[in-house]
């Protein structure tokens, strides 16, 4: 049985600044829905709240920086590229200010609908000059992302979950370094964030089914393992299937892409994703069905990559999840 850890990220920022004086908590008017609900009433020197005015914000959080402090913004991710875009690039990015910009709901973890969905987020922020991406994808990821974004000489981008989170992994994101899930010889998956837990899901009846799983988990989207990843790419036989949340153009899917070009590599790439679409309202686990970003959508991009099916059923895949599909403590709404 996979633990399930409520909140986990109200209880690490709280831990963590309040154990590092120079970090400040800035809030966008999103506390409660960001977790950071206690930490200002315990906390209130080291709280600042600029209301809804995201792009004011980003600019008080690069004079922050200039300053000497390490500011942690709280938003949902769209909030913290689409609206203050120049911001960003201005006063945080292009001088390099240790800005620590965390986004919740990424992707289709909201039923908010296009206007609360970052699913362009990473291919946003991996062109900008000097941003590191890091992307959380169970509890004890969530629990030392704020050490691991603390830890980068510049800005920082964060897909952050919250509410009730699965606890997959014993050890803490090690910046720059992917998490080898499995070794397998035919087909590399590669998944990060809620997309791991899909791939996990499908795992087992692929391998019953005999088709042999090389995992590997990203958490460091920029900067990116190079060499660590050719070196899976060569050692499976079939091909790759990125699975992510998060559209198909500029995403990991095309990370891999760009990688496996420019190296020459010629083995087949399969990307899932969300394909050239906004997504509409409901539950995660039904937006995850209908756009193919869960284990059936995995287990398909497989089977187009073999040109074969595997027979493996959706009752299968079903008695293998990991996270309840409803659940009273999961904070999917705004």
């Amino acid at each position: 049985m996979v633990e399930m850890v409520s909140r986990p990220y109200a209880s690490a920022f709280e831990s963590y600044a309040t154990a590092n004086p120079d970090v400040l908590c800035l809030s966008a008017d999103l506390t409660s829905s960001c977790e950071i609900d206690g930490f200002r009433d315990r906390h209130p020197d080291q709280f600042i709240s600029l209301g809804m005015a995201e792009q004011n914000m980003m600019s008080f959080a690069g004079g922050l920086g200039l300053a000497g402090y390490r500011p942690f913004l709280h938003s949902f991710g769209v909030f913290l590229y689409r609206r203050p875009y120049d911001q960003l690039i201005a006063s945080v990015a292009y001088p390099r200010r240790k800005v620590r910009l965390m986004g919740f709901l990424p992707g289709i973890t909201t039923p908010g609908g296009m206007t609360h969905q970052s699913i362009e987020d990473v291919a946003v922020m991996r062109s900008i000059p000097n941003m590191t991406i890091l992307e959380t994808g169970d509890a004890t990821e969530v629990e030392s992302i704020c050490e691991a974004a603390d830890s980068i000489d510049g800005p920082v981008y964060c897909r952050v979950l919250r509410g009730s989170i699965p606890r997959l992994f014993d050890t803490p994101i090690k910046v720059g370094q992917m998490r080898e899930l499995a070794l397998g010889e035919d087909i590399l998956v590669i998944t990060s964030g809620i997309a791991t837990e899909e791939a996990l899901r499908a795992r087992s009846a692929l391998e019953k089914s005999g088709v042999s799983i090389r995992h590997l988990h990203i958490n460091t989207i920029k900067p990116f393992g190079e060499e660590a990843l050719l070196d899976h790419i060569g050692s499976v036989s079939k091909g790759v299937v990125v699975l992510e949340n998060h559209v198909t153009e500029g995403g990991i899917g095309s990370l891999v892409a760009e990688i496996m070009a420019d190296n020459g590599v010629g083995k087949k790439l399969v990307r899932l994703g969300l394909r050239d679409t906004f997504a509409h309202g409901g539950s995660r686990a039904y937006l995850m069905g209908h756009y193919g970003l869960d284990a059936a959508a995995l287990v398909a991009g497989i089977e187009k990559l073999l040109g074969s099916k595997t027979g493996i059923t959706e009752e299968q895949l079903t008695s293998t999840r990991i996270d309840a599909v409803h659940s009273a403590v999961k904070a999917e709404a705004l």
